[in-house]
């Protein structure tokens, strides 16, 4: 319950807003380090996200009040009040189309994000374990509180879409172990745990793992039939409202939709010409396709942990006092490898609120022992440092300056992958991407970005091809044409293209907001630098813009441009 009073200010509020959100959302303190938190799971059922709206609503009506506070003027109060009650709308516009009631993804379903729960807790002592058991024999309930979300769906007339549906069922045939559930991942999970707790553990991962493939056989024969048709992309409207929660502002869908083709002829010109320094008059892809094969690699699952482990510490070493200020804390970030079962791309877990859980970049390997270089050096420098890590675990080391919500649950997607593509940008304007084969990956990495932009606005709003594209020209996007133009201007397997066409069919408008934030950020950082001129600190500024908090784009801009 909140202590909040006549005369507390905004960020009182937003905080006790995040005390009551764990209490409903018991994954959200694992991820900020909540021990309360371990041993539960959230109501995923109807009930339970209309509980979350109600809280939202009351929480509105206590900022409107706080807001009317002597001191709500001051420009940290703002923020933080700009922040929650944007949030908090765009939060309860998802909520109120009923979204909560289609949630199918490859990355992003409640099932999904239960997993990636249980990969962020510890597990070292008999404590932990025993926490582990607890959450895993709370599994059934959560997943039938999902279930009846999806079947209230169904009853309304909000199916999901056919191919997440697809997609889920064969994950989670794999994370239950198909016909040998003792090879499950939640039994890898608690493999190593005590002896003495063997049966104990074993029962509850058996539990977890029998839930799993109870919903799997559940989307398979029922939704999955039930759904049958159903167009994956999620139209102008339903768009809309996603466009304003992944990104915090709202969207002009044609001026985003040029913006990527534009981007896309740039890069498709800059990465012939770094293609030429490799193997003159091939064509970029080609050159990909080369290095995939014959280019520089690591060998080994193993080896390629430790390879992204020097990569991320020698990135701390370089930018540290030249580039960054960074605290000790900050400094500190883990390489692993990914669980198997989820999908393709490379992911990034924030520390803990006090720093005894890392930062933690994350490499599903989807079965593969040799890794190419020119596909990981930017994308690290995209996920860990300077990246992801260095801007989230900021604000966790400012928190007590900003408030725990702008650090954490108030975050805005299109403010962190844009920063994150921001870095991966900044790293090759201060050399580090000088090999040509490096520098092609990062250019790949960057149009698969513009890619994103064009194909998800393009594939769920219906629009048309350009009549001076190169692809199709005059025609209107589909699925099918967006996974022909990925793979064309790719160079990654056509696994990992597979699975993003599903990602961004299951997660409408997030794809678009790595080219949206990065433009926000460049455009933040050139208004700053015309405004001081020659006394311009870059320094400063991304130390400065890096302990805002979380912000969405149409105040992103504003305020790192004031800098």
């Amino acid at each position: 319950m909140s202590n909040l009073t006549s005369t507390s200010l905004p960020r009182e509020v937003a905080d006790a807003y995040v005390d009551d959100l764990i209490a409903l959302d018991p994954l959200l303190g694992t991820y900020l380090g909540v021990p309360s938190s371990a041993r539960l799971l959230p109501d995923f059922s109807p009930a339970g996200a209309d509980e979350h709206a109600a809280l939202a609503r009351r929480t509105l009506d206590r900022l409107a009040a706080a807001e009317a506070v002597p001191g709500a003027d001051s420009d940290v109060e703002r923020r933080c009040a700009r922040l929650l009650r944007e949030r908090l709308t765009a939060g309860l516009a998802v909520h109120e189309a009923g979204e909560h009631l289609r949630a199918v993804s490859n990355l992003n379903s409640p099932a999904h994000q239960m997993r990636e729960g249980f990969t962020l807790m510890p597990a070292e002592t008999p404590e932990h374990y025993a926490d582990l058991a607890a959450r895993m024999r709370a599994v059934p309930a959560a997943l039938d509180g999902y279930r009846a979300s999806l079947a209230e769906g169904l009853a309304k007339g909000l199916p999901g879409g056919p191919r997440q549906v697809e997609t889920m069922v064969a994950q989670f045939g794999e994370w239950t172990g198909g016909d040998d559930p003792a090879g499950s991942w939640f039994a890898a999970l608690v493999a190593d745990g005590p002896q003495d707790m063997r049966a104990e553990l074993d029962a509850a991962a058996a539990e977890a793992t029998a839930a799993y493939a109870a919903l799997r056989d559940w989307l398979r024969d029922t939704y999955g039939p039930a759904v049958a048709g159903t167009p994956d992309a999620v139209g102008r409207e339903r768009y809309l409202t996603w466009a304003r929660m992944w990104n915090g502002t709202d969207l002009d869908v044609e001026e985003a939709y040029a913006y990527g083709w534009s981007e896309y002829h740039r890069l498709r010109a800059e990465m012939a010409g770094e293609a030429e320094k490799i193997l003159p008059g091939k064509d970029p892809w080609e050159v990909l396709g080369y290095l995939a094969e014959h280019g520089q690699a690591v060998e080994g699952v193993d080896e390629v942990r430790d390879w992204l482990q020097a990569l991320m510490d020698e990135a701390v070493a370089a930018l540290d006092g030249t580039h960054f200020d960074l605290a000790d804390r900050v400094k500190v970030v883990e390489a692993r490898i990914a669980p198997p079962g989820g999908a393709a791309a490379p992911y990034y877990t924030a520390p803990s609120e006090d720093f005894s859980r890392p930062g933690r970049t994350w490499l599903p390997t989807m079965g593969r022992t040799r890794f190419p270089v020119y596909d990981l050096v930017s994308t690290w420098y995209h996920e860990g440092v300077p990246g992801h890590h260095l801007q989230l675990a900021q604000w966790a080391h400012v928190a007590g300056d900003l408030s725990r919500y702008q650090a954490s649950a108030g975050l805005v997607s299109a403010n962190a992958e844009g920063w994150a593509l921001y870095a991966e940008r900044l790293m090759d304007e201060l050399g580090f991407l000088g090999d040509p084969e490096r520098r092609l990956g990062y250019l790949d990495a960057q149009m698969m970005r513009a890619v994103r932009v064009i194909i998800d606005i393009g594939m769920h709003t219906g629009l048309d091809i350009p009549a001076d594209s190169p692809f199709h020209p005059g025609e209107r996007w589909t699925p099918e044409l967006a996974r022909e133009f990925f793979g064309r201007h790719s160079g990654r397997q056509p696994e990992f293209v597979d699975s993003e066409i599903v990602r961004y069919l299951g997660m409408p408008a997030q794809a678009i907001g790595y080219k949206l934030g990065e433009r926000a950020w460049l455009q933040g950082r050139e208004a700053a630098r015309a405004a001081h001129g020659d006394a311009f600190d870059p320094k400063a500024w991304h130390m400065a813009a890096l302990s805002q908090g979380s912000l969405g784009l149409d105040d992103l801009l504003a305020e790192i441009s004031a800098l």
